[in-house]
């Protein structure tokens, strides 16, 4: 073995060069790097794990939670004295924090619902369109190699400015907190005002939601929601995917991913910081730079290489970026960068270019754009206002964020008056008979 094939020495990154290739936007998305699908193991386990919670309830969780958590639970509502001893406890300065980002989420969501819409399209014909939130919402919080309070803002903010009434949290119990979710997390719903939270983690959780849980007592029973929001491992993604029809879901928000999209004039430590900070979420984590400069390329595997030594969780970092859905791609130019940004359809997508500004207005496929060196993923994952329960996997390029819409429904009014109808009514009659549907002519004729 050479010194150049030692580990220490080998990229962490894997370099795919695209340099020099007219490629397609369906052969882009084959080339860009990608974690192995969930395959047929996963689906069937989730799919399992939905029957038995479907089919057994309360039975099914305390099986599920002892198996998964290794906690013992009779039922898994969290009483409400532990919402508020948890607030209580709260480190003054997360509580601030959790207070300024709860600020800043509010302003935005408050800014992001729709105004009712109304159109006289001929005399006496009104055609309305309001918008009603769903009547109740599943907000689920991860909680495996972290805590999560910010996604309880992120999750909770936009249902409540959309008017929902009825909000119900659910984040993993912990073998270490007496099997109720992380303390933090508690305080969080606490601070936002919810008083409905169970312990209740993975497939199982959405399943809950889904379904329902008929209990011996109302303490005990879980109510079926309408909509089921927030992050989660490739379960949380898969059972959302398995029940969508049977409620609603906001997208399927998985393993986090961030793209770099970079030229010359980036600066490398940045880049390198930004490629870890979302690495150190999860071993399947993904992280990739794409630029169309090689002195850039090494300067941020040799800063990688660096950071990730003294980070704090190096290991789970080290996997990340040195798995198949991580990598370096280098392109001709900034133009073939915005083309593979695009087929990737990053979660989170930073824009360190020159003109980054006009570069990012030029994206078509993305969860969230950073733009510039003073926007990092970070800031977006706690204060910037903006949310981030965003699409992961590639679905960015036809699922968004979470947002107020998310929880609203466009319903649209008729309003016609007898002459507006019967203007109409040989219009009707025509294309009711061109369709052999002469009951649907028939039904108009019989008001005149």
């Amino acid at each position: 073995m050479t010194p150049s094939d030692t580990p220490a020495l080998r990229p962490l990154l894997q370099t795919i060069d695209l340099r020099g290739r007219t490629l397609s936007y369906a052969q882009l998305r084959q080339m860009v790097p990608r974690a192995a699908s969930a395959g047929r193991d996963v689906a069937a386990a989730v799919e399992g794990i939905i029957e038995d919670v479907r089919t057994r309830g309360n039975a099914a969780l305390t099986e599920l939670a002892r198996t998964f958590d290794s906690v013992e639970q009779e039922h898994p509502r969290v009483p409400q004295d532990a919402l508020d001893s948890a607030l209580e406890a709260l480190d003054p300065d997360v509580r601030a924090a959790l207070e300024e980002s709860i600020s800043r989420a509010k302003a935005f969501a408050a800014a992001q619902r729709p105004a009712e819409t109304r159109v006289e399209v001929a005399p006496g014909a009104v055609v309305r369109q309001k918008w009603i939130p769903v009547r109740r919402v599943g907000l689920y919080v991860p909680g495996g190699l972290a805590a999560y309070p910010s996604s309880v803002v992120m999750n909770t903010v936009p249902a409540m400015a959309a008017g929902v009434g009825s909000l119900a949290l659910a984040s993993p119990p912990q073998q270490d907190n007496d099997g109720l979710p992380h303390p933090v997390i508690l305080a969080a719903a606490a601070l936002l005002g919810i008083d409905e939270v169970y312990a209740i983690g993975g497939a199982q959780a959405v399943a809950s939601f889904a379904y329902g849980i008929d209990g011996v007592t109302a303490a005990e029973s879980i109510e079926p929601v309408d909509i089921v929001t927030g992050p989660g491992n490739v379960f949380v993604a898969t059972a959302k995917r398995l029940v969508k029809g049977v409620i609603g879901i906001d997208a399927e928000a998985g393993t986090t991913e961030i793209a770099i999209l970079a030229d010359d004039s980036a600066r490398p430590a940045l880049v390198a910081a930004d490629l870890i900070s979302q690495a150190e979420h999860d071993p399947a984590a993904a992280s990739l730079l794409i630029t169309d400069s090689v002195e850039l390329a090494d300067a941020v595997q040799r800063a990688v290489a660096d950071r990730t030594a003294s980070t704090k969780h190096s290991e789970r970092v080290r996997t990340a970026l040195s798995g198949r859905q991580s990598g370096v791609v280098l392109v001709d130019d900034v133009e073939q960068g915005i083309g593979v940004c695009d087929a990737y359809a990053a979660e989170h997508l930073e824009i360190h270019t020159r003109e980054a500004a006009a570069v990012a207005e030029r994206i078509r496929n993305a969860g969230a754009i950073f733009i510039g060196d003073h926007a990092p993923v970070s800031l977006g994952d706690y204060c910037a206002g903006s949310n981030h329960v965003l699409p992961t996997g590639g679905t960015a390029a036809f699922a968004s964020g979470l947002n107020v819409h998310t929880f609203l429904r466009a319903v649209q009014l008729v309003d016609y008056d007898r002459k507006a109808l019967q203007d109409v009514s040989g219009h009707i009659r025509h294309l009711a008979a061109s369709e052999d549907l002469p009951a649907h002519g028939e039904a108009v004729d019989a008001r005149f």
